[in-house]
């Protein structure tokens, strides 16, 4: 009988990919959503038919978690410009829920947990590479949130529960449910709608950037791991080659989408974080974990997508591909009360 996994998120940019990769590698899987973005933030079709709770991550029961094996943690509020609209909903949901779910799953018997965590409680570093026992600076609630739950996840660790925490890039790429709020998705819709790549910062800020594919096959290969191997381990998630400063991202997209130029914007209040990632670790630990695409390779599949999809700027700065808009849409429209939650509790969106 195949493993049974759980993922939190699942309907989510990364989940959207990971999910059906995972049940193709043979696993049974199901997703809990609270399905902020539905069908309403469709880019392509999605690929599987996963088994769902609709269920905000804040009310999910022990009940709910019974019967699996293992839980992959996507849900969160996704971004910092999302997680500064009130940060108290940032630290209830990645903080808060994130270690009330570990503390159930646990009590339900689920024996490993991989938590989807983020490089960018890195902050801002001058000079050298991050490790992953480097000492931590986030700049925003976002990046605060996700070392405060790692921090009180791992202290559950036993030889009955097993938590894995991987700090993923910046990641990149399509998937059904796409983000354009990411650095080089945001870069290729710029050029292909105005034919500008804005850059918001002066460019020299680095980021390690990895497609949203070669993210969900290093939960998967997580997942097959030797729970020796991976148990209560933190793994920077990504690749050394792969860390790039934003003018470099600039010159590849110049290069990929015809007849775009480069414009800097006199508004410097883009994000300000920069670091260089080190990935040594996963590459000795998780050997298969190798990459499959660079960010010359996802520029040109972003342009091939938003050139079959006809994009125009309205449709790129619309609440279907930008988080923050999209929640706060729902607001607005009286579908999501004062907690975030869905004010009819029969709301599926």
């Amino acid at each position: 009988m195949s493993e049974k996994v759980l993922i939190t998120g699942h309907q989510g940019y990364i989940g959207s990919v990971m999910a059906p990769m995972i049940q193709s590698a043979g696993y049974e899987v199901s997703g809990i959503d609270t399905t902020y973005y539905g069908d309403d933030c469709i880019f392509i079709p999605e690929l599987s038919n996963i088994k769902c709770i609709n269920k905000d991550i804040r009310d999910v029961t022990q009940r709910d978690l019974e019967g699996f094996d293992a839980l992959i943690h996507l849900a969160a509020l996704s971004n910092d410009p999302l997680s500064n609209l009130k940060s108290q909903w940032t630290y209830e949901i990645n903080h808060k829920a994130s270690v009330r779910l570990a503390k159930l799953s646990k009590k339900a018997g689920i024996k490993r947990f991989i938590f989807s965590s983020s490089c960018s409680m890195h902050g801002s570093v001058s000079g050298g590479k991050v490790y992953e026992d480097t000492p931590v600076h986030p700049l925003t609630p976002y990046g605060e949130s996700k070392i405060l739950a790692e921090t009180e996840i791992s202290r559950l660790a036993d030889s009955n529960f097993s938590p894995t925490f991987l700090r993923n890039g910046t990641v990149y790429g399509v998937s059904p449910k796409l983000r354009l709020d990411i650095v080089l998705n945001n870069l290729v819709g710029w050029a292909v709608t105005t034919g500008k790549v804005v850059l918001y910062t002066d460019g020299t800020p680095w980021r390690p950037l990895i497609h949203v594919e070669d993210v969900s096959n290093a939960f998967l290969l997580i997942l097959q791991a030797p729970i020796e191997i991976i148990h209560n381990q933190i793994f920077h998630v990504g690749f050394n080659e792969e860390n790039y400063q934003i003018k470099d991202l600039a010159d590849i997209v110049q290069s990929t989408v015809p007849n775009c130029t480069i414009e800097f914007s006199q508004d410097h209040d883009g994000d300000q974080r920069t670091y260089i990632a080190d990935f040594s670790k996963i590459k000795r630990d998780i050997p298969n974990f190798k990459p499959k695409w660079d960010a010359r390779a996802g520029a040109e599949q972003l342009y091939r997508a938003y050139q079959r999809s006809e994009m125009s700027f309205d449709h790129f700065m619309s609440n279907k591909f930008l988080r923050l808009k999209q929640i706060d849409q729902l607001i607005k429209t009286n579908l999501l009360d004062n907690t975030l939650r869905w004010s009819d509790k029969n709301t599926i969106q």
